[in-house]
């Protein structure tokens, strides 16, 4: 067994210069056992891998030559991210350019979700999973099914279409009320548009038929994004970045705003001790509060409190999130399609994160020959 003391020695990483004299001839020997102890190693690894990520103090050492010409390579790798904050403007330019291609598929794709147009057997032909099923049906599900088909054969367009969207997608089915879904039901297209510069950006309009709940036909949610590397931390510059964001009043119709509920409290009078009954309002949980977003500050120096930040930082992912990834491939999100594509990506990167792990400890892990899987890139 190890002896505590050297045990002791190796975990501090102290150093005693009092040793036994019956273990000077033998010091190759107690080291080997030493290391051979479970819990001496535990103790190594853990000192190891706190070191892990901290300054070594390495290029502070260097010669003063030496460091100053690292320090001509940052002024180089300023001068490098400049250009790619360029490269990511010109970027965002071609999006803007591209979507105009895309308005008037989006413009169609509307048209048939709505009912104002029915495809004709051209633009409808396309393979179906649902036939291939039906092969092993028995003839009763397949009548009730044709029923069911002759019951709904009035429906116009593709109903709740972007609702069964909200509610596929996790991040905004946890924002949606059992309240706010009768207005959802009317929601009849998500569409973006694009600011090239001063701010760079793009603005969601959600687009609602009549409904009992507010006059607006249309509720926006503005999204500014910055494209400039900050200048007291210029190296952390990763591309375009949303920096602010901002919603629209809503014309709730008399006693219909799903956002505000009304509290009933007890108050107690102090000296007569009578008890009286006030109403309250406060806010409610509501998807409706998506185009209520916190305000941002003016000044890019002031502090935001840790709440607001989180709040902001969820909204911008969701406003960067649909405008990416929902508009373009609304309909994948509707039948599921895309949720599964997505899933998958997500296995591959959980099994990435492993093999990364693992390759930091291995001397013979080559980066060069590691490979992306194809099938998970963001578009």
């Amino acid at each position: 067994m190890a002896d505590p003391e050297k045990q002791m020695v190796v975990e501090d990483g102290s150093d005693h210069e009092d040793v036994d004299s019956e273990d000077e001839g033998t010091g190759g020997t107690t080291a080997a056992s030493l290391l051979q102890d479970p819990a001496v190693m535990a103790a190594l690894q853990g000192k190891l891998g706190a070191m892990v990520g901290q300054a070594s103090g390495y290029v502070a050492s260097l010669p003063a030559p030496v460091r100053r010409r690292i320090k001509a390579l940052k002024k180089l790798q300023l001068e490098a991210t400049k250009i790619e904050a360029k490269f990511y403007e010109e970027v965002h330019q071609l999006e803007c350019k591209y979507h105009e291609l895309y308005t008037p598929i989006y413009k169609k794709r509307t048209e048939i979700t709505k009912g104002d147009h029915e495809p004709t057997d051209v633009e409808a032909e396309w393979p179906s999973d649902s036939e291939d099923e039906e092969e092993g049906l028995s003839e009763e599900v397949k009548e009730k099914a044709k029923l069911d088909d002759n019951k709904n054969e009035d429906a116009k367009g593709i109903p709740s279409f972007w609702l069964t969207i909200f509610k596929n997608v996790e991040m905004l089915a946890e924002m949606v009320q059992e309240a706010d879904e009768p207005v959802l039901e009317t929601l009849t297209d998500i569409t973006v548009t694009f600011s090239e510069k001063d701010p760079m950006g793009f603005t969601l309009h959600f687009h609602f038929g009549a409904n009992q709940y507010f006059t607006n036909t249309i509720l926006t949610k503005q999204y500014e994004m910055k494209c400039e590397p900050q200048e007291d931390d210029p190296f952390s510059f990763e591309g375009p970045e949303i920096f602010k964001c901002t919603g629209c009043p809503i014309e709730w119709n008399k006693g219909k705003n799903l956002t505000i509920k009304q509290v009933k409290k007890k108050q107690k009078h102090k000296s007569k001790g009578s008890v009286r009954t006030i109403t309250k309002q406060v806010k409610a949980d509501s998807f409706f509060n998506f185009f209520d977003p916190p305000a941002v500050p003016d000044d890019p120096n002031a502090e935001v409190d840790e709440d607001t930040q989180a709040l902001l930082t969820a909204d911008f992912e969701i406003g960067h999130y649909i405008r990416e990834r929902i508009v373009p491939r609304a309909v994948l999100f509707f039948t599921g399609e895309a949720l599964e594509d997505e899933s998958d990506c997500e296995e591959e990167e959980s099994d990435d994160e492993d093999e990364d792990d693992n390759s930091d400890n291995d001397a013979d892990f080559d980066p060069s020959k590691a490979q992306a899987n194809p099938e998970c890139k963001q578009q």
